[in-house]
């Protein structure tokens, strides 16, 4: 039985916080991350003290809130190859690979790119991953700190009366992240007729305007959208794309940048009530010296 919403955390190092299993004690132990980091141990946050939370409880489910996470088995690499390149490509997949504009100036590094080439090694195309987790809301290292202390014990833990309880900023995720990368990164992409594939948590791709499906051989971006699937036989989350999503890149670049305009009248109405707040405050009364003595 799952753990419920009461308990923020969905997995600390890879597993479930209830799943005691040899291989889940050993990589709490160790700090372990099983999802393909650039090292064995988890290194977010902190290297020697990281916050080894891969996903947080929401009440539709678990949602993914360190990049890495998405890297189970690189699922995610084999799904944009296929949108990338032509079956039977020769490709490989290349992590954190720094971009830059026509000055020379950083436009930050691309999460993954997977680079095709031909029988002598020599490179011919090449295609961009993005990945996008969730920002979070709260404090998660107290509760992570909590259940550290003590895993048996704090297992089922209620953390919903404590302050500031963890949970998923989608807003800020999409308009700190999601929309920059696109607007930076993607316009230099796009500029160069490459595609580009997002790889994103459901429940963050629900919170984002509808957007425009295009043909899958015209697209020029894939949204490859993933949930965590419990499995009960390993007692861990498994990393499941349960939909894909092809848009051609200035619409969905439109589409999540330009925000929902709401009505001036409500705009003007609001304004007024504070000027006439302040008009009717009493004012405020000080001692001035008397300039003749």
């Amino acid at each position: 039985m799952r753990q419920s919403p009461r308990h923020p955390l969905a997995e600390v190092f890879g597993h479930a916080p209830d799943d005691f299993s040899e291989r889940a004690q050993r990589f709490r132990r160790n700090r372990l991350c099983p999802f393909n980091n650039k090292v064995p141990s988890c290194t977010k946050d902190k290297a020697k003290n990281p916050l080894g939370v891969c996903s947080v409880h929401t009440k539709d489910g678990p949602v993914i809130t360190c990049p890495i996470r998405f890297r189970e088995d690189w699922r995610i690499a084999d799904d944009a190859a296929e949108f990338f390149f032509p079956d039977g490509a020769s490709w490989t997949s290349l992590t954190e690979v720094r971009l830059a504009d026509r000055d020379g100036k950083s436009a930050g590094n691309i999460d993954l790119v997977l680079a095709a080439y031909d029988q002598t090694g020599q490179v011919y195309d090449f295609g961009s991953l993005e990945i996008q987790a969730v920002y979070i809301s709260g404090n998660v290292r107290d509760p992570f700190a909590r259940y550290m202390s003590d895993c048996r014990i704090h297992a089922d833990m209620d953390w919903t009366r404590e302050p500031n309880y963890p949970r998923p900023d989608f807003l800020s995720s999409s308009r700190k992240r999601l929309a920059p990368q696109l607007m930076f990164k993607g316009n230099i992409l796009h500029d160069w007729k490459k595609k580009m594939a997002v790889a994103i948590d459901r429940q963050f791709f629900n919170t984002l305007p509808k957007l425009q499906s295009a043909n899958p051989q015209e697209a020029e971006v894939t949204w490859l959208i993933y949930d965590l699937v419990f499995d009960e036989n390993t007692l861990r989350y498994v990393l499941q794309k349960t939909e894909v999503v092809y848009t051609l890149f200035a619409d969905a670049l439109t589409r999540i940048t330009m925000p929902n305009v709401g009505c001036i009248d409500d705009f003007m109405r609001r304004l007024q009530e504070k000027v006439d707040e302040k008009l009717e405050s009493p004012p405020i009364n000080s001692v001035i010296d008397n300039p003749l003595g």
